[in-house]
């Protein structure tokens, strides 16, 4: 019978209690009541404002950035996109495409003269002079790490002659490498004036980043929060800090650019890697803390796994959207997120190839390497059994060669012996021969005395 009264209890349905059972509630269990309510209340008016889906499935963060871009290099996955295709303008994220160039020219050892027109240039610069001489190794960390305009100019220069020329380098190497969408009128990201049209997208902006990671120089160079150097000739030391503050806001992030101009906002690409996971980021003309933002949406990068769907990315949050997201906690959304490219691009391909090399196969090529050190060891061990072999083969060739020598010895004394036979041979020949001539000459001489005897014969009849 308590069985089926308290069963009964248990799917009775929900009632709402009078005000005399409410006065016998604890304290806590009234407060608790209300907070329950209140938050379903809230909950059902600030939650379809916290995620905003398109239509192919990505999600978009509700912050005030033109276009961004946020990508899983292991998996080679968009966690995040909006407008990815607007052309805008980059600012110093031109840079990016400037440096990668001076290290593929493969004259980072050479000396760079600092020429007049490279030091008319505003606002942020180094401050060389005309004439110092500066390796170009040392430009591309000034111009990476402190974003600076005069290095950018000394390394066209340098590399080009002139800065007209440096420019239809940079959009031929930008068609290569895949970026449609760009189009690029200096190497330092002036967009104002007679450098006006110097647009990429952010997808174009990624596929240039991609492509720049993988060279280590670049790495090395990116991931420095200050570039220290000095003058070649009057040995001048230089001290430039970079102007990334995510490096010191962020634990995870590892550079890389930053940019800013009037006309094409506070821009950003940012790197996170954690855990083998490595998050590239790229956010144009933000409005509000950048700072704040890329480590909101790498936050929520890292937290999704390789195997699960998107989860859906939050810049910043309302003091209502606070309390729900205090009380629910993290909340994710089960839905694919992948975000295929409008136009094909040359480049693709590569990406692609690198992407598949990237660290999410790291167990797979642990364990072809195991697989090659057994490999190696048994090629080993069959190395040593031939060789083992091969030692045998020269025994049996020397006691082989022993007896040959043995065979060659007999036929010698058997082939002198053979010799002295002849010889013998030669020398009984010899002797009959003398035998013969003797005997022949005895005959003559009996022939002689027989004619001396008829002649004597014939005297004594005549007479």
């Amino acid at each position: 019978m308590q069985e089926q009264s308290s069963t009964a209890a248990i799917c009775r349905p929900w009632t709402p209690l009078s005000r005399k059972s409410r006065k016998h509630l604890p304290v806590r269990a009234r407060v608790l009541a209300l907070g329950i309510c209140l938050f379903a209340f809230t909950a059902s008016i600030a939650l379809p404002a916290l995620l905003h889906a398109e239509p192919n499935g990505s999600y978009q963060i509700q912050a005030p950035v033109d276009s961004y871009i946020v990508k899983d290099l292991c998996s080679s996955r968009v966690v995040m996109a909006k407008d990815i295709d607007r052309p805008v303008s980059p600012a110093s994220l031109t840079k990016i495409l400037t440096c990668i160039m001076a290290i593929e020219s493969g004259k980072l050892d050479q000396d760079v003269v600092i020429t007049r027109e490279s030091t008319n240039v505003e606002p942020s610069k180094a401050g060389f002079r005309v004439g110092e001489r500066i390796r170009l190794l040392d430009l591309v960390k000034a111009a990476m790490v402190n974003s600076s305009n005069d290095a950018a100019f000394a390394i066209a220069i340098h590399l080009s002659g002139s800065v007209d020329a440096f420019v239809a380098s940079m959009n031929s190497r930008a068609r290569a490498i895949g970026m449609r969408n760009s189009r690029f009128t200096n190497p330092a990201g002036f967009d104002k004036g007679i450098y006006a049209g110097n647009t990429s997208t952010a997808g174009d902006l990624l596929c240039l980043t991609e492509y720049s990671v993988r060279n280590p120089v670049f790495n090395a160079v990116a991931r420095l929060d200050r570039a220290v150097f000095v003058e070649q000739s009057t040995r001048k030391v230089y001290s430039l800090k970079t102007h990334n503050k995510l490096l010191g806001r962020y634990p995870y992030a590892v550079g890389i650019k930053t940019g800013y101009t009037g006309r094409a906002g506070r821009c950003l690409i940012g790197r996170a890697i954690k855990d083998n996971r490595d998050i590239l980021l790229v956010m144009l003309n933000s409005r509000t803390d950048r700072w704040n933002v890329a480590a909101e949406m790498f936050d929520r990068a890292l937290l999704i796994q390789r195997e699960e769907p998107v989860l859906i990315a939050r810049a910043s949050f309302p003091p209502a959207e606070r309390a729900v997201r205090a009380d629910a906690g993290e909340r994710k959304i089960a839905h694919a997120s992948r975000l295929h490219n409008r136009k094909t691009r040359k480049g693709a391909a590569v990406v692609a190839a690198s992407a598949k090399k990237s660290k999410n196969h790291a167990r797979h090529a642990v364990a072809l390497t195991k697989s090659l050190k057994k490999s190696k060891q048994h090629t080993a061990l069959i190395a040593k059994s031939g060789k083992k072999m091969k030692k045998g083969d020269p025994v049996v060739a020397k006691s082989g060669v022993k007896q040959n020598r043995k065979a060659l010895v007999a036929a010698k004394s058997a082939g002198k012996s053979k010799l002295r036979d002849l010889a013998i041979t030669k020398r009984g020949r010899k002797l009959d021969r003398k035998g013969i001539s003797a005997t022949k000459s005895a005959g003559k001489l009996k022939k002689r005395d027989l004619a001396l005897s008829k002649s004597a014969r014939k005297k004594q009849t005549e007479s």
